[in-house]
């Protein structure tokens, strides 16, 4: 009898791994925008009952994986597909004032907490891609394993990573009307040529995160 062929779709061994931790719940943390020059900096949470993952990932899950290898066309699909599976999820917005004002770091942590608490139960195993969030272990009575390279190891994770490039995507491109020279509905708001060559032309925007020691920066003068 020939040996059953194993599922080793993308889903499915990240899947394998949130499985492997041995309870039934996963809930996992990620953000979206952290390295961008304009826009929020947006961290989601997404809490997976590994029942209902196990069918997931026969279906609708079955291409879950770190967003960055996505087209924006598949992560919205995933996206749909996160929202029908998964327990609770949960987004967090912090704007570019609040990240000039508090810091970049802080600011990121403080939302993945709040994302994860917010989705967590006192019987799950609760990962973040890659930062130490001592303050969830407080909020809901679970640690918190920062685990590296999280999007591309956990499938709660990696939903969150798309949950979070999703939603940050479409909102600075209904941004994008507000400031049409800028060209947020093709970059969103990161460090591209043409986005660098409009805050030559153009300036800045309220958008913009002036705590940014960035090259773009350097032929303006607002008191880098």
């Amino acid at each position: 009898m020939a040996a059953p062929v194993r599922d080793r779709s993308a889903g499915s061994q990240l899947a394998a791994f949130d499985v492997s931790l041995g309870t039934r719940y996963v809930a996992g943390a990620d953000e979206a925008g952290r390295g961008s020059l304009a826009g929020p900096l947006v961290a989601a949470a997404v809490l997976f009952d590994c029942e209902r993952l196990r069918r997931g990932v026969q279906d609708g899950l079955v291409d879950l994986d770190d967003s960055k290898k996505h087209t924006s066309a598949a992560r919205e699909r995933i996206f749909r597909a996160v929202l029908a599976y998964a327990a609770r999820v949960r987004v967090v917005f912090k704007g570019p004032r609040e990240i000039d004002r508090r810091g970049l770091h802080r600011v990121n942590i403080e939302a993945l907490a709040e994302a994860l608490a917010a989705v967590a139960r006192s019987d799950c195993t609760c990962l973040v891609d890659g930062f130490e969030l001592d303050g969830v272990a407080a909020r809901s009575r679970q640690q918190v394993v920062a685990l590296v390279r999280g999007d591309a190891t956990s499938a709660a994770v990696a939903a969150a990573s798309v949950v979070a490039k999703v939603v940050r995507d479409r909102h600075m491109r209904r941004l994008a009307a507000r400031y049409p020279e800028w060209g947020f509905e093709r970059h969103v708001g990161y460090s591209t040529p043409e986005h660098r060559e409009a805050i030559a032309a153009c300036g800045l925007t309220p958008l913009h995160r002036r705590s940014f020691a960035s090259v773009a920066y350097s032929q303006l003068d607002f008191g880098l």
